[in-house]
């Protein structure tokens, strides 16, 4: 484990103190690293994950089904449009 002596912000203290409290968390060391974990999640994950892509991509192959016009729609699902 790292020490490190910071000095911050009046505004990151009160941030530090929300996250402390909204995660039961001891000490703001651990809202620190609750903080850190959360960062990692939005800026080094992948936005998309490859699974996903592949998935897509097998979707996109699929044949498209012809549903016709919108009255074919319509009565296809027994839908009364007003005209």
């Amino acid at each position: 484990m790292v020490k490190a002596l910071v000095t911050i912000s009046p505004q990151a203290n009160r941030v530090l103190n929300i996250i402390k409290a909204e995660y039961g968390l001891k000490d703001k060391s651990q809202a620190i690293d609750r903080m850190a974990e959360d960062y990692e999640e939005l800026v080094f994950e992948p936005k998309v994950k490859a699974s996903y892509l592949n998935k897509l991509k097998k979707i996109q192959k699929e044949p498209l089904i012809e549903i016709g016009t919108i009255d074919d729609f319509d009565r296809r699902f027994h839908i009364k449009t007003k005209k």
